[in-house]
């Protein structure tokens, strides 16, 4: 009941924070320190009142290694968000961000000297070829839709553009980063998932003043926006003022199952639903906003999410399964 519940968090949560998300980015493309921001304050609110008790409860893993922890997760949370203000769009966004494993895998090997399987480097070869194709198509497109402007400008959007897949890059890598660090501090003091995710998103809000301008001049165009009268409430708020309140809403229900998920089914398990959630993302951003998706798109893709479910092992385990139905039949 607990997996299956999970489950169905994680699905309606991450895929309706992606709707919502894209809704926001849609009308005001560099809002993405706005949105972290309220997820931040949110969860750590959340965590501060039970996880922490108000202060009261000590942590497990000591503060300093959250501290690095937590500089890695705001820097790649931040420029995962920026990205989106460089010509970045949104199935793109998605599309890249899938390739973690690659990344994982590669500091895998070179970090902690680990060793893989044939499957496991054929896995690589794929989600890197997926998300080349699609990295190249969207190129493509962004020389297209330039071309209409004189050559500089051409040129201009397509820099842009480079700098976007840049910072994409350096967030995967530093997230693989991040992903192989905790790993080695649950190895030291024990899986503490629901107190990492309090200090993860607790300790970067000084971080924020940074971006107080960008968040303080977003509030106010948020305030500008249209209002409407949100349903059973009856309360009037400007639409994109609710936006961001169902998406902090979303993103927190997605979190939290995939935190119950971690607690009750295997890594395969975990990684497989989140691969598939990610999958149902992308179609509905699709076809849902009528994002630019060539047929070299809907390849590369597939060849993504192939080598995804490949390197979970999915395929060894259905035929286990279906071995072990055959040896139930013939008992």
């Amino acid at each position: 009941m607990g997996t299956a519940f999970a489950v169905l968090l994680v699905f309606v949560g991450c895929c309706s924070n992606v709707v919502f998300l894209e809704l926001l980015v849609r009308e005001f493309p560099g809002c993405g320190n706005i949105v972290t921001f309220a997820q931040f304050v949110f969860i750590a609110l959340e965590g501060f009142i039970f996880e922490a008790k108000c202060g009261r409860k000590k942590p497990a893993i000591p503060v300093s290694n959250y501290v690095i922890m937590v500089t890695m997760f705001f820097t790649v949370s931040v420029i995962n968000n920026y990205a989106l203000n460089f010509n970045i769009a949104m199935p793109l966004h998605m599309i890249f961000r899938s390739g973690s494993l690659i990344a994982n895998m590669i500091l895998g090997i070179i970090i902690l000297k680990k060793r893989y399987s044939a499957s496991k480097y054929l896995s690589i070869v794929l989600v890197s070829t997926g998300i080349f194709i699609c990295t190249i198509m969207s190129a493509k497109q962004v020389h297209d839709v330039s071309s209409d402007g004189s050559e500089e400008e051409g040129f201009y959007a397509f820099m842009h553009w480079l700098i976007g897949i840049a910072m994409l890059t350096f967030a995967l890598l530093m997230s693989a980063r991040m992903g192989i660090f905790q790993e080695t501090l649950y190895k030291q003091y024990g899986k503490h998932s629901k107190e990492a995710l309090f200090y993860n998103h607790c300790l970067p809000l000084p971080g924020f003043l940074l971006l107080s301008t960008n968040i303080y001049n977003h509030c106010i165009l948020f305030s500008q926006s249209t209002p409407v009268v949100v349903p059973v409430v009856g309360v009037t708020m400007p639409i994109m003022w609710l936006y961001l309140l169902i998406n902090v809403i979303t993103q927190y229900v997605c979190i939290r199952g995939v935190f119950i998920l971690t607690t009750e089914c295997t890594s395969l398990t975990v990684t497989l639903v989140v691969t598939l959630r990610k999958f149902l993302s992308l179609i509905f951003s699709i076809l849902y906003f009528q994002n630019p998706f060539t047929a070299w798109h809907w390849v590369g893709t597939a060849v993504v999410f192939v080598g995804t479910l490949l390197y979970t092992e999915v395929w060894s385990s259905v035929r286990a399964a279906l071995r072990g139905d055959k040896e139930k039949k013939a008992e």
